[in-house]
């Protein structure tokens, strides 16, 4: 493509030396991947700059060079200076794959909680009204059988673009992605227009080092997904609804629960019976309507909510949507595995004390004859999170098996031996299986009447990580070879 094509939509930039009339084969941004006549974009990192690499790009045959610092360059290539050179490759990503998002409807997705089930919740009720539908976000992308693995809930701007083109051509009509605040922070999603977007909620989060420098921050970067949409979907209920939406250029639609909006919920209650665990409760405004849904915890009426929004506005029948909803099980967040009428089973991917901690109280309130954890604690990460788990799983846990997590490059054994320091502050009663596989084992075969079992730490993941080494691991295959097993010896 011509230089000049390339930025024909973006802003805040100057050619310093050149010509913007040459041929460019591709963006690029990883040294590593420079080719010949590609345009190199230096970006600034936490770890690296790749402003150090401008010599060996030009080398390797890179006809242009975007900079956001002021280096001189002596070669005969073009040079372009901005100021966010992410900014730039966002706008010229779009460029590059023929703006592939005006062929699809997009739905982004921000907010501390929730982003990730409700993306799920939204793909299946589009798939099953018939609406090709791919997603991108923390489990990755996706479209039809299309599985392709990502490194942040939200990608760099040119795999977001070649995503949605790969999508466009296949025939994907709508997408649905999460949209971190890391996202706006770093113009990843820098000059795109979504058709919808939604507000789950907002709490503390991502506030740090490399991260916001403070909550104002991480607020506002939430926040400019309302002025780069065309309607906005708002939890009314969320402290935060009217902060998030000052200076949105969106028209705005709204959810809550027990008050008004254009989608609301009442009587809502917690849900167990045989082969389904989950909540119910009365949906009034868009939509009119009693709906079971398969995920368990007060909190998924809001992603329901949220889900429903978005159904109403793109004309999906009410039949579907109670077909949909309950058998709805969202790999890792709360995902029931049935295998028994006799007890319940779930995934989650709690990894810290808070996500442990709601998962526990959220299963309390299903009223279990007991509460059986079973998890463990990643290697080469903080020991206070060790101590805390314990602390948590010890308090409100009938039973907790101390196992297996990603040890990395620690010992399992050490791992346990963290966890027991917190857990013995409590009067929790708990036992050591240090191997996960048996530990599952030994919490389906000594199951009782009305026990809930929680496996949690691990979630969508499909890999145990050990000494560098990611060996497969999926709960939902382990469980499943072990229910063989034990053919004719379980409740």
């Amino acid at each position: 493509m011509i230089l000049a094509d390339l930025l024909a939509q973006a802003d805040h930039y100057k050619l310093v030396k050149g010509s913007d009339k040459i041929e460019i084969s591709d963006l690029v941004y990883d040294s590593r991947k420079v080719k010949k006549d590609c345009l190199f974009v230096c970006v600034v990192g936490s770890r690296m700059d790749s402003h150090d690499f401008i010599e060996e790009a030009v080398a390797k045959g890179a006809a242009a060079i975007v900079m956001e610092r002021e280096r001189e360059v002596t070669a005969d290539v073009t040079v372009i200076l901005t100021e966010s050179s992410k900014r730039l490759l966002s706008y010229m990503s779009a460029a590059y794959f023929g703006y592939p998002s005006r062929s699809l409807t997009t739905i982004a997705i921000t907010g501390t909680k929730g982003k990730t089930t409700t993306a799920y919740m939204i793909k299946e009720l589009l798939e099953a009204s018939g609406k090709t539908t791919g997603i991108i976000g923390t489990m990755g992308a996706g479209y039809r059988d299309v599985v392709i693995e990502t490194h942040n809930t939200t990608p760099e701007s040119y795999e977001i673009q070649k995503l949605f083109r790969e999508m466009a051509d296949a025939g994907v009509t709508h997408v649905v992605m999460e949209v971190s605040s890391q996202a706006y922070l770093t113009h990843r999603v820098a000059g795109m227009k979504f058709d919808y977007g939604i507000f789950t909620n907002l709490s503390p989060d991502h506030i740090g080092e490399g991260e916001h420098k403070d909550f104002a921050e991480y607020l506002y970067c939430k926040s400019q997904l309302f002025q780069n949409c065309r309607i906005g979907i708002v939890n009314r209920d969320d402290r935060y609804a009217e902060e998030i939406l000052q200076g949105h250029t969106c028209e705005v639609r709204t959810f809550a629960v027990n008050q008004m909006a254009d989608i609301r919920a009442d009587k809502v209650e917690c849900c167990r019976k045989p082969g389904f665990i989950g909540i119910r409760f009365q949906v009034d405004g868009a939509y009119q309507m009693e709906l079971e849904v398969g995920c368990m915890g007060r909190f998924n009426v809001w992603n329901t909510l949220a889900a429903l929004s978005v159904a109403a506005l793109l004309d999906v029948k009410a039949d579907v949507i109670k077909q949909v909803m309950y058998h709805i099980a969202v790999r890792g967040r709360v995902e029931p595995i049935h295998i028994s009428d006799q007890f319940h089973l779930i995934i989650d991917y709690a990894h810290n004390a808070v996500s442990a901690e709601s998962l526990l109280t959220t299963m309390r309130e299903y009223q279990p004859k007991r509460l059986v954890a079973v998890f463990g604690a990643g290697g080469n990460r903080s020991k206070l999170r060790r101590y805390d788990m314990g602390e948590i799983a010890g308090r409100y846990a009938d039973l907790s098996v101390l196992t297996a997590d990603n040890p990395r490059f620690e010992k399992v054994e050490d791992i346990i031996a963290d966890i027991e320091i917190g857990i013995k502050k409590t009067d929790g009663a708990y036992i050591k299986i240090p191997n996960r596989r048996e530990a599952i084992r030994y919490v389906i075969e000594h199951a009782e009447e009305g026990d809930m079992i929680a496996l949690f730490g691990k979630g969508h993941e499909d890999y145990q990580e050990i000494e560098g080494v990611r060996y497969p691991f999926d709960e939902r295959v382990v469980i499943a070879e072990i229910v063989e097993e034990l053919k004719g010896n379980m409740i």
